[in-house]
């Protein structure tokens, strides 16, 4: 899954959750919620494709060995400073990252959809090629470029469908709720005077 799959997944959850307990997004909470839907790949990916820890993006972070605990650990301290909607919502966008990469596999058949969140228990087998850190982004890229090139109207429709449907739904859904956040990044981009 993209990264901007991450966040829509995790933001429509968050506010249907926010909804189901008669509350509206908040904006400091979206944005932990967001740091929370990236966090797995901005970790594994740096260990495997930039470090080369690791044979496979998928390690630590996305381990539900290392994601439940940590999430428990992160909503405790949370609660502890009198932050528990961070907490949670934190919780929710790293929990939902996971779910969404075994979504996402169960869907397109790969075959080590689950091996990929039971690290140190089982390790993926090595790439099948050899890059790191920008050419793999670049090659994952032209890949998905080149399917519109080469597979029918149908076919890219669908695609376009499944990848920025829930992007676009996400998007609107945050338009509905107040676009929460962006008042909150702008004062912290903003100097004080």
């Amino acid at each position: 899954m993209w990264p901007w799959g991450h966040a829509a997944f995790g933001y429509l959850l968050y506010s249907f959750g926010s909804r189901l307990f008669g509350r509206t997004p908040q904006g400091y909470p979206v944005i932990v919620l967001l740091i929370g839907t990236q966090l797995p790949d901005l970790v594994d990916k740096t260990l495997s494709w930039v470090l080369e820890l690791f044979p496979q993006g998928y390690s630590v972070a996305h381990s539900v060995f290392v994601a439940v605990p940590f999430g428990v650990l992160v909503v405790a301290c949370a609660v502890w400073r009198r932050r528990t909607r961070y907490g949670l919502a934190f919780l929710l966008g790293y929990w939902s990252h996971i779910v969404g990469d075994l979504l996402f596999g169960l869907f397109s058949g790969n075959p080590y959809t689950f091996a990929r969140v039971m690290w140190p228990v089982v390790t993926l087998p090595p790439y099948t090629t050899d890059l790191s850190g920008l050419a793999r982004v670049e090659a994952y890229i032209i890949s998905f470029l080149n399917f519109f090139a080469d597979e029918g109207v149908t076919a890219v429709l669908v695609l376009l469908a499944v990848y920025f449907g829930p992007v676009m739904l996400a998007f609107l859904v945050w338009l509905f709720d107040g676009a929460p956040g962006v008042s909150e990044v702008r004062r912290l981009l903003t100097p004080s005077n």
